[in-house]
């Protein structure tokens, strides 16, 4: 009974933390789409691979979310026709490189200041390879859920152009007001002479496009939060599960510390705005390159994420996402663990 308790505790705590930052990701990624301009945004991202990626990596620090609010943000990336590189390297890094995890990992690590700085480096450098390789591919429409491929390709699919009318070319949100949506990626570039045709979100009133904000944020929250619980209900049932001392028994070693922190990050599913003083509760027991691991690869890949993530590209791409990521973060704390004292 006790553990039923504790696994409700749990369970809800889990919610309690990760819905509010759901809610400013689903808000922000409603707000790209009311009240930025597209052609302005995508404008200024650079087609590189490698610029893109550092670029949406760097973007985190100007949106504050963790892993839960970052998710619909990037979708919204990808329909608006952003790279995949600027979309990938938002999805990773956003988590970690934002001011309110800095500031919380400089609280908890106020006396292991390089906890703080290394955080933020392999955090801002595996984003930004990741992205670059996913840049790199030509087509992305293979790792993407077929909904999203089709609000972000359908014009490129139909034998006709399908944006005749100026009012469909920026018709692109997740759920815009349910109706198909056609990206500036496929629309925009196919078709030039619309290049200087006014905004058609941008002529509403506000009132109009605080009222649709309202309705995309209702639905986006309806399927992300459902995957959302079903993500932290797995999350809760592992923890409860698996006794913390087996854990801890596994940590004395410079690789399988390394190797247990990176598990017991995928599992726990602690939001990264608090998971440093979940971390630092391990700090006399294990190594640096451990709490890094847990601290950098956390915030990528844990089980209420995947759901998330799920929402966006195929399994095949998750399972590459969290392979190279697991890879990237287990080669880079092993050096610290083998070169730090």
């Amino acid at each position: 009974m006790n553990q039923l308790s504790s696994a409700f505790t749990l369970f809800l705590s889990l919610l309690v933390e990760a819905i509010p930052f759901l809610l400013l990701g689903v808000l922000l990624s409603g707000m790209l789409l009311l009240f930025v301009s597209e052609r302005k945004l995508i404008a200024l991202m650079p087609k590189h691979p490698f610029l893109g990626a550092l670029m949406g990596s760097l973007i985190g620090f100007l949106f504050p979310v963790c892993e839960c609010g970052n998710v619909p943000v990037a979708r919204r990336l990808l329909m608006q026709g952003a790279p995949a590189s600027v979309a990938m390297g938002f999805l990773l890094a956003a988590p970690t490189i934002n001011p309110v995890v800095i500031w919380a990992t400089w609280t908890a690590f106020r006396d292991q200041p390089e906890i703080v700085v290394l955080r933020v480096v392999l955090s801002l450098s595996i984003a930004t390879i990741i992205g670059s390789i996913f840049g790199m591919q030509k087509d992305i429409r293979p790792f993407l859920q077929p909904s999203l491929t089709r609000y972000m390709f359908s014009d490129l699919d139909s034998p006709e152009p399908a944006a005749q009318s100026p009012s469909n070319l920026l018709q692109t949100g997740t759920f815009f007001l349910g109706q198909p949506g056609k990206s500036l990626q496929s629309s925009v570039a196919t078709l030039p002479a619309f290049a200087n045709i006014p905004d058609p979100i941008e002529s509403k009133p506000l009132v109009d496009r605080l009222q649709m904000l309202l309705e995309n944020s209702v639905k986006e929250l309806r399927e992300l939060g459902g995957i959302l619980i079903i993500g932290s209900a797995i999350a809760t049932v592992i923890q409860v599960g698996i006794p913390r001392e087996i854990i801890i028994n596994l940590g004395q070693g410079q690789i399988s510390s390394i190797l247990a922190m990176m598990l017991l990050a995928a599992i726990v599913s602690i939001c990264s705005t608090v998971d440093s003083f979940f971390a630092l509760s391990f700090a006399s027991t294990f190594t640096s390159g451990s709490l890094l691991a847990f601290l950098v690869f956390g915030p990528m890949i844990d089980l209420k994420s995947i759901g998330l993530i799920l929402t966006i590209f195929k399994k095949r791409a998750v399972f590459y996402l969290f392979l190279i990521s697991a890879q990237l973060t287990f080669l880079a704390c092993l050096f610290i663990n083998l070169n730090v004292r």
